[in-house]
């Protein structure tokens, strides 16, 4: 077994999926699909790690290895700097995102950049941020489950790409599904507390969309920021001392 599989095998047991995709079968081909956005400009001062989130993309950007292919109208890889310390992962797109072929640039998005900019003190342009899903589920339900592990390849690669010290899950889906925990695992449970995924520093707190239902839950989300703010060595902003 070469190493390119052998990698591929543990990152896969990494996410505690018993299903393996063969290395052979997640670089063939895809058939053409629906019309894709061109692929997200990433900041990349090397060239080394934009280019291959590019290649990742053409490779996959017509993927049709599930029923989404069908109900898509853009492949929504994800966007940001190449070089980020810190990528967010969330659940899927959602109708802005799949208009625009951009994750979280709904109203969900916008909180999510202000959590960013003004809670953490950073541009949204130095973070990057991806989905588990590449396409968006019709009626925003949850991910199913062969929708989750047909895109397991694609964000595995792009963790592997990316190399961030610090991974931020949005929502229990996307904590329980990186991390490989069960149902039984709560956000509550999840929250406040450092797990390690291929290198990375990964911690949960609420989805953007949550808080936009939830605003009571605002002041926990904004405890799990400062959680995560002093872990990466920043600095709290100002005027939120």
């Amino acid at each position: 077994m070469n190493d390119a599989v052998t990698q591929y095998l543990k990152q896969q047991h990494e996410l505690g999926f018993r299903t393996l995709f063969l290395a052979d079968e997640a670089a063939a081909p895809v058939p053409a699909g629906p019309a894709a956005a061109s692929a997200p400009v990433s900041a990349d001062t090397s060239g080394g790690k934009a280019a291959a989130l590019k290649a990742l993309y053409d490779a996959n950007q017509s993927c049709a290895k599930c029923a989404l292919s069908k109900t898509r109208d853009k492949f929504v890889f994800g966007s940001g700097n190449a070089n980020a310390r810190l990528l967010f992962i969330g659940e899927a797109p959602g109708a802005d995102e799949d208009r625009q072929g951009l994750p979280f640039v709904g109203k969900a998005g916008q909180l999510l950049t202000k959590m960013i900019e003004n809670g953490m003190g950073i541009p949204r342009s130095d973070v990057y941020i991806a989905n588990i899903l590449k396409c968006r589920p019709p009626g925003n339900r949850d991910p199913l489950p062969g929708e989750r592990e047909a895109c397991t390849p694609v964000l595995v690669e792009q963790i592997r790409i990316l190399k961030p010290e610090f991974i931020c899950c949005l929502g229990r889906i996307s904590g329980r599904f990186l991390l490989g925990l069960d149902e039984t695992f709560t956000l509550k449970s999840m929250r406040q507390r450092f797990y390690d995924f291929m290198g990375a520093k990964v911690c949960v707190t609420y989805h953007p969309s949550a808080l936009l239902q939830h605003a009571e839950w605002k002041k926990d989300a904004w405890e799990d920021l400062k959680f995560l703010i002093k872990a990466m060595g920043l600095a709290i902003p100002a005027q939120f001392k």
